[in-house]
């Protein structure tokens, strides 16, 4: 509440100042003189290879053809993807946020709206935004709604922010060492039972010659939503209804929904049995997680459903520098009650951006976002230039690793492209060629972890509401939620149902029960 205290304050002076200098109205272009703006970049670090998300070939590239296109220089100002609620929320009440910022939350979002923070882009979707608007198309979540109109206040139409369209919804896999399973003579997990029975083989026989005392059956990171979402998803009631699940999830995560409990008792019960990681709450990014999978005494891991192919992470190509006959592949072995593996896929709205109405230019930022929704600027920025990025294989570009400043950050540069994530080559058979050649591994390799992580997958479903109750309190929430879970995968058994109920109840108190009960109250059927 704080929060919300502090950044009305601070967006209500802006606001008069707005008033008295007509901040956001100037109009610029090419018979205006040169535009100015600045747009967010996620800074992931430099770990890894990665490069300065601010000063790069690409950064570079756009910059130069944006310039002789639009007449618009553009300056990059980067925000952790870490710590992204916090910077937002600094620069926000500050007055200095960059003219074009993106979220992944639309809790976020809303509050700003509410508090009067951002511009409204709805005048503008059928002219400035028109490129946007064919590119985007219909939603496929929303049938016979155009995808530009997604997050449109159904009360006042108001349009203040965009989401991005997802090329493809796959989300998670489950991933398991196929050739220790091979040496103790055991086939693909099936099941929850078969794979932790899996696991103890691991810890006990030791396949892969590591060491019993160094063997780590199951690796994860403080993130169990994320590294561990497979297995604890699997046991969330499959007959809810579409309100139920709706109402009862809390900023994208699933504590109150029927069974979710379930699932971290078996994680519970994997940790008891010594089948996980002890140190695995320190762990706060992926990278701890593989690079002790890079050292080979991982047995299992769970994440993104490519994210062991990627070349920018190489976790299966060190590894297999280290142990050649090393095989990590997903499995399909999380069985709800029904006897299905549900899975939980992307919605197709991804990333979510907007311009803070303390923008200076706001139609030069929307034509910055409606010249990326074209085709040749959002092809170069996602395959590059032949030789350096990508080469073509029988006629399809197959995406390489970059070099120097030819390094994406993300993959097909989702960070600079935010009005889509995920490759789109114009034509869906080409793309689906060249979403398998964009890895160094075989095409069906590629193919068969897509099929695994669609397969019984569904998104949540999508309620076009406004939503305010969970900006103010969504930083305390995840954090509770995040010791939440550590702590009841980490208890002793007979102490599993006391921590979790008690972690429940804190959070409820602290804002989850007024999310609830503001979602209760506005749901409707789309």
């Amino acid at each position: 509440m704080r929060t919300k205290k502090l950044l009305l304050v601070a967006l209500s002076a802006i606001l008069s100042f707005c008033m008295l200098t007509a901040c956001g109205k100037k109009k610029s272009g090419k018979s205006g003189g040169v535009a100015e703006i600045t747009v967010e970049i996620f800074d992931r670090g430099t770990d890894g290879g990665k490069s300065n998300p601010t000063k790069n070939n690409w950064t570079d590239w756009i910059q130069k053809k944006l310039l002789e296109d639009e007449n618009i220089k553009v300056t990059f100002i980067p925000i952790s993807r870490w710590d992204e609620h916090t910077a937002l929320n600094n620069l926000m009440a500050a007055g200095t946020a960059p003219d074009v910022c993106v979220s992944y939350s639309a809790e976020l979002i809303t509050m700003y709206s509410d508090l009067g923070g951002l511009f409204d882009m709805s005048p503008y979707t059928e002219t400035t935004l028109k490129d946007l608007k064919a590119f985007l198309g219909e939603d496929a979540a929303l049938p016979g709604q155009d995808f530009i109109y997604r997050n449109r206040n159904k009360e006042t139409g108001a349009i203040y922010s965009l989401p991005s369209r997802r090329m493809n919804t796959a989300r998670l896999n489950l991933f398991i060492r196929k050739d220790w399973l091979d040496k103790l003579g055991l086939p693909l997990p099936k099941n929850q039972d078969e794979y932790f029975n899996a696991l103890v083989a691991f810890k006990e026989k030791d396949p892969g010659n590591v060491g019993k005392d160094k063997v780590i059956p199951f690796s994860l990171t403080f993130d169990t939503r994320w590294t561990a979402g497979t297995i604890a998803e699997s046991f969330i009631d499959p007959t809810l209804t579409p309100k139920d699940r709706w109402v009862n999830t809390v900023i994208d995560r699933y504590f109150f929904l029927p069974g979710y409990k379930e699932g971290f008792r078996f994680l519970n019960k994997m940790y008891n049995a010594g089948l996980v990681d002890r140190d695995f709450p320190l762990y706060k990014s992926d990278d701890d997680m593989f690079n002790q999978v890079k050292t080979g005494v991982v047995g299992s891991i769970c994440h993104n459903w490519d994210h062991i192919y990627r070349e920018s992470v190489g976790a299966l190509t060190d590894l297999k520098k280290l142990v050649p006959d090393a095989d990590l592949v997903p499995i399909d072995a999380m069985v709800s009650s029904d006897g299905i593996t549900h899975k939980i896929s992307y919605d197709p709205a991804g990333v979510n951006y907007f311009i803070p109405v303390t923008a200076k230019d706001p139609d030069a930022a929307m034509r910055y976002i409606n010249w990326l929704s074209r085709f040749e600027n959002y092809n170069f920025l996602q395959i590059g230039p032949a030789g350096e990025t990508h080469e073509v294989v029988d006629g399809v570009p197959k995406i390489k690793a970059g070099k120097g400043l030819w390094i994406q950050n993300s993959a097909q540069n989702i960070d600079y492209t935010i009005i889509m994530n995920g490759l789109d080559l114009g034509d869906p058979e080409l793309t689906s060629r060249a979403l398998a050649n964009a890895y160094p591994w075989p095409a069906e390799v590629i193919m068969n972890a897509y099929d695994i992580a669609l397969n019984n997958a569904n998104p949540g479903p999508v309620v076009p509401v406004s939503l305010n109750a969970a900006g103010p309190v969504m930083q305390t929430l995840v954090e509770k939620s995040g010791k939440l879970a550590a702590e009841a995968i980490t208890a002793k058994n007979n102490d599993f149902d006391r921590i979790w109920e008690a972690g429940i109840k804190d959070m409820l108190n602290a804002g989850a029960q007024a999310i609830i009960n503001e979602r209760e109250q506005k749901y409707f059927e789309p």
